[in-house]
This record gives structure tokens, C-alpha cells and sequence, in this order.
């Protein structure tokens, strides 16, 4: 069990999924008396056999501490758990750890702040076993100084960052992070595809795939430099020779008898800034398809 610090701040903690017990956990590590609580109560042994204390009800799980932290499913169980105890929420900060669309989060926000409540909004970019580890990664927005005034118990869980005051940027940087992500994969899916069709296992790929985008995902810093000025002009590297490539993927594809769709989708993205007459520029220039649809 560890002992309390003096100086920790209290915080409860509502919802015991995976990812709600790994942020209790963590706060419990960290020394903080930590309140728990599920809709389902007798869940939380293990933590409270570490030191939480799981209340018997909402309403005190939410008195027991200025800091609410709350990592549910999704809006309509926040709504559907908070209304009932809405009058209980005066005074606190509930820093949102459910994914919330920006939209979401100022209208959650706004009906916090008619019963008195303080919102942080909060994105979790980590699975649960790395909560608390190096490597986990989460977003605040909204008013800075309540940021400031939870930070040392919200670093618990990981590097704790403040993207701004609008509370639903933090949602809006998990969004595009994970599309990142996603869409990463569905490259690696695609060459684990074309690879197997020569009998190469997926795991064997991944020992190439890996180090490999580890390498390449450096050139994303070149690739923001011609974003954010506006300027695509190059003389390596063009939209024309990347196109190029493009469509020697989906053609080797379609010849291994595997969906070239990954692929098509990015030439595409690249075939619309062609045909606008950009092919000279950078191949960073596809972003423009994306960011500009009808432009």
C-alpha cells in the first residue's frame, strides 16, 4: 500500500474500465487519496486494496474531491451518470477524460458551468498499460489556470500538455492524432497484404515496416515547413514522380490479386492537385486535397 503525502491532492475518479482503473491506479501510486466509483459498485478491489476507497454513491464520490476525473464511454453516459448528482458538481474541476467531439465538449462544458462546475477538457493518447509510464501522453484545454492548479496530479498519469483555451481542442488533437495513426496502419495492413502474398508472414514484415516509418516519420517536419508556408515549390520529389510510384503500387496490387484501395485513396489525393495543374510542386502538396475539398 503506498502511503498518503500530506501534500497530495485528493481526486475521485468516476468509471472503472480498463482505462478508468489504470488512471486510479496511477493517482494511488502517486500518493493521492484517490476516490473511485462505478455505476456497478464492489468492482474496485484491487484498488481498494492499494489505497483507493470506492464510495458508495455518485454524489460522494464527487464530494470527496475538487478534481473529478471522469473516463466513461461516451456523452450520453456522462450526461446519463452527472444529471442525477448535478447539484454535488459546484466548485469542481471535472477534467473530461471520455472521447468527446470538439462539439461535444463545449456543450458539456456549458452545462457544467450552469451547476457551478469548472471543465477541463483531456485527451488520452496511451492504451492502459501506459498510463503512468513514459510514453503517455495527454491533452488539456481550457481555462489555463485550472490546468496550472491540477497539474502536478494530472502529471500522474503522463506528460501532461495545455493546447489551449477553447475546451474542445484537446478532442480535436486526439481526433487528428489518431487519424494519423489509423491511417498508418492501414498502411502497414496493406504491405503485410502485398508481402503475403509471397508467403511472408505479417511479423516478419513488421520487423522491416517498423524502423523503416520510424525513419521516414522524420521527413514530417520538411513536409509542415511547406504546409504551414503555403509554398509547394520544389525540384525534388514532385507530385508527378510520387503519383508515379502510386500507381506502380495499385498496378503490382491488382497484379498480386489484393485490394489496391490504400493506395488509390492517395493517389487520388495527388491526382486532384495534378489535375489542377500543381504537378510540378511538392508531393506535400496533397494536403491541399484534404484540407481544401472544393478548392
Amino acid at each position: 500500500m503506498n502511503a498518503h503525502s500530506s501534500t497530495s491532492a485528493p481526486v475521485t475518479v468516476l468509471g472503472l474500465g480498463p482505462m478508468g482503473r489504470a488512471l486510479a491506479a496511477a493517482f494511488v501510486a502517486g500518493g493521492h487519496p484517490t476516490t473511485v466509483w462505478k455505476r456497478t459498485p464492489g468492482r474496485a478491489g484491487e484498488l481498494v486494496a492499494n489505497g483507493a476507497v470506492e464510495a458508495p454513491e455518485l454524489t460522494a464520490a464527487i464530494e470527496a474531491s475538487p478534481l473529478v476525473v471522469v473516463c466513461l464511454f461516451d456523452k450520453e453516459s456522462v450526461r446519463e451518470v452527472l444529471a442525477p448528482a448535478a447539484s454535488s458538481l459546484a466548485g469542481r474541476t471535472v477534467a473530461m477524460l471520455t472521447t468527446f467531439t470538439p462539439a461535444d465538449a463545449r456543450k458539456v462544458s456549458a452545462w457544467l458551468a450552469e451547476h457551478g462546475a469548472d471543465y477541463l477538457g483531456g485527451a488520452i493518447m496511451a492504451v492502459p498499460t501506459m498510463i503512468g509510464q513514459p510514453g503517455s501522453q495527454l491533452f488539456y484545454s481550457g481555462p489555463r489556470h485550472l490546468f496550472d492548479t491540477h497539474r502536478a496530479t494530472l502529471e500522474r498519469l503522463g506528460t501532461s500538455k495545455h493546447v489551449g483555451a477553447d475546451v474542445g481542442t484537446s478532442a480535436l488533437y486526439e481526433t487528428a492524432l489518431l487519424s494519423g495513426m489509423y491511417a498508418m496502419f492501414a498502411g502497414y495492413y496493406h504491405g503485410a497484404a502485398l508481402i503475403g502474398t509471397a508467403g511472408v508472414s505479417a511479423a516478419e514484415f513488421a520487423t522491416y515496416f517498423v524502423p523503416f516509418i520510424q525513419a521516414m516519420a522524420t521527413a514530417a517536419d520538411g513536409a509542415a515547413e511547406f504546409i504551414d508556408q503555403g509554398d509547394y515549390t520544389t525540384d525534388v520529389q514532385s507530385l508527378e514522380f510520387n503519383r508515379s510510384v502510386l500507381h506502380h503500387i495499385v498496378h503490382v496490387s491488382e497484379d498480386q490479386g489484393i485490394s489496391p484501395e490504400v493506395p488509390a485513396m492517395v493517389r487520388e489525393l495527388m491526382d486532384r492537385q495534378i489535375r489542377a495543374g500543381h504537378g510540378a510542386d511538392s508531393a506535400t502538396r496533397a494536403y491541399e486535397s484534404i484540407a481544401h475539398p472544393r478548392g
